[in-house]
């Protein structure tokens, strides 16, 4: 490899790492365990209402046609 190939080559080095740089992630502070447990009792309580939001929409969309039969069940009757 001559001079000129090898200064290429090393330019060409270059300008991959600079693509390449890795930027550490920025540490915000330290955490306590109460702060923690707070932050953790935050996301049950929320994942909890999505669940009962979850329950009480299947809960409508079954109780409907139930309903329905019901009334359909007690129109021959008459």
């Amino acid at each position: 490899m001559n001079r000129k190939q090898k200064m290429i080559k090393k330019t060409a080095k270059r300008a991959k790492a600079r693509l390449n740089k890795h930027t550490a992630p920025t540490i915000k502070k330290y955490v306590s365990k109460a702060e923690r447990a707070e932050q953790q009792a935050k996301l049950e309580a929320e994942a909890a209402e999505q669940a009962t939001a979850a329950v009480e929409t299947t809960d409508a969309a079954t109780d409907s046609p139930v309903v329905e039969a019901n009334e359909e069940k007690t129109v021959p009757a008459n």
